[in-house]
């Protein structure tokens, strides 16, 4: 088990987490953003898109920057944020709308990936 727990939680790693989380960020404003997004980059439903997006970066987010729980809430603050941000410069787009059920998704999506974090992070705390 300490061979994989070190994957999320070696100090050494950290760069990488904070290469996918911007990697991460800079696709998913992409496709967020673009007018006419790929057809070919969908899960099949856009609230389960907006579900995966935020468990990715939150997941992502934990490793490269908020590895204590305890400073989780701002995790989701700024990721909320974000979420939120994305929808008003939708509403911006012509061919893009502001949805406030993209942001359930988005808060569904981040819950899913501090669940996921979340007994990654208890055990190595106890090792």
């Amino acid at each position: 088990m300490k061979p994989m727990l070190h994957l999320f939680t070696a100090p050494e790693r950290r760069q990488s987490w904070r290469y996918l989380f911007t990697v991460l960020l800079a696709v998913i404003s992409w496709l967020a953003l673009s007018a006419a997004p790929p057809a070919a980059i969908t899960t099949g439903w856009d609230k389960a898109n907006h579900a995966l997006a935020f468990a990715s970066l939150a997941f992502s987010a934990v490793w490269a920057f908020w590895q204590q729980p305890r400073l989780w809430p701002r995790l989701v603050a700024v990721l909320l944020a974000y979420g939120i941000g994305i929808e008003i410069a939708q509403s911006f787009i012509p061919s893009r709308d502001a949805d406030w059920h993209d942001v359930v998704a988005d808060s569904v999506g981040i819950a899913l990936g501090l669940l996921v974090a979340w007994p990654i992070a208890r055990i190595s705390r106890t090792d």
